[in-house]
């Protein structure tokens, strides 16, 4: 057996013996969940939680800003001001986020977008992926923001 293999299975047999002896995880060892709302924002207004933290991370869900109008700087500008609010609210800063995913609804805004973007992360950005989509939830929608932090 490898060294790994024997390492694994010391691992394993340690795991098995203490699940077989009853005893259970302390409280204090398990990671909460909990829920994060930015300012304002009413708890249920959404079949969804506008951020979750788990620990240290924090998962933002798809921040959109239609209301912003029909073109992309100002939608990406408020939905990055809403990403915002919510990593704020649990306690990080904009310069916490480690990786975003953007879908775009034209090809034609990618450029636009970036501009906004790199005004939003002058230094050190997260990690992004952007994905060209058909179409968001609402036919006003150009762009939406995923995002995930830490603490």
């Amino acid at each position: 057996m490898s060294n790994v293999g024997a390492q694994v299975a010391v691992v394993l047999m340690c795991l098995a013996g203490f699940l077989l002896a009853g005893c259970a995880v302390p409280e204090s060892h398990l990671t909460k969940r909990e829920v994060v709302l930015p300012a304002g924002a009413a708890a249920g207004a959404t079949p969804y939680s506008p951020g979750v933290r788990v620990g240290n991370i924090i998962y933002i869900s798809g921040q959109v800003a239609g209301e912003a109008g029909p073109d992309i700087r100002p939608q990406t500008e408020l939905a990055l001001k809403k990403v915002q609010a919510i990593v704020e609210a649990a306690g990080a800063a904009m310069s916490s986020i480690d990786k975003c995913t953007v879908f775009l609804t034209r090809q034609t805004d990618f450029a636009v977008m970036n501009e906004v973007w790199r005004n939003a992360f002058p230094s050190n950005p997260p990690a992004r992926s952007t994905v060209i989509v058909g179409a968001l939830p609402r036919p006003e929608l150009v762009i939406e923001l995923e995002c995930m932090a830490h603490t």
